[in-house]
């Protein structure tokens, strides 16, 4: 099993889940909902922006220079006083840029999935969008990866190739370009927004599953 679940299943994904926390003041169980929930809608959000041309080159200069990975390497220092504004400001930039003017709808969302508000869950994925950054600049530095489509497919990858995979790929595209009117959120919800429930299968049920849901 590899990608995101291996950075979510790691020590490292594990120091996460407690700094941002301890960041949030939410406990290390719902913190974990949310993120098991936020990082798939996160990459995906990613990897729909990198499917024209100047979206995935800005993803690409972003990943060789701000988002190289090196915060991953002091996540301890990270939290250990409060993570800094910076940080912060960055987190709520990707996030814009990411899910523009969807960004209230993943976040109510999110808040409803797991009975955290919305305010907080808008300082959780801060925080995680960074750290989610910097995880695709190491391995595009790992597996050499310097095109547009290459990025792509990395990006497919850590997902998961899968049809399940593919067919949240599509759920979280029509989510994200949908009217506002609210459906696409409970098709999302039940597909990738939930650790258990009746789709258990895909990213979505193994990110939860692997977060003790």
């Amino acid at each position: 099993m590899s990608g995101l679940l291996d950075l979510i299943n790691s020590p490292m994904g594990k120091q996460l889940i407690s700094g941002v926390s301890g960041q949030t003041g939410q406990s290390e169980s719902k913190t974990a909902d949310v993120l098991s929930m936020a990082m798939p809608l996160l990459m995906g959000a990613m990897k729909k922006n990198a499917a024209s041309p100047g979206g995935a080159q800005g993803l690409m200069n972003a990943l060789s220079s701000k988002h190289d990975g090196s915060i991953l390497n002091d996540l301890g220092g990270l939290f250990g006083g409060g993570v800094d504004q910076s940080v912060m400001d960055d987190g709520a930039g990707i996030l814009g840029h990411v899910f523009g003017q969807k960004q209230p709808q993943v976040e109510n969302a999110l808040s409803s999935k797991t009975g955290i508000d919305a305010g907080s869950v808008g300082q959780i994925l801060k925080i995680a969008a960074p750290i989610l950054l910097g995880f695709l600049g190491k391995q595009t530095r790992q597996q050499n990866v310097s095109s547009p489509d290459a990025l792509s497919g990395l990006l497919g990858g850590l997902m998961g190739g899968n049809s399940a995979a593919n067919k949240q790929q599509s759920l979280i595209e029509s989510f994200l370009d949908s009217d506002g009117d609210g459906s696409v959120i409970d098709d999302l919800a039940g597909m990738v927004l939930s650790g258990g429930g009746q789709k258990k299968g895909g990213l979505g049920g193994l990110l939860g599953g692997l977060f003790g849901k």
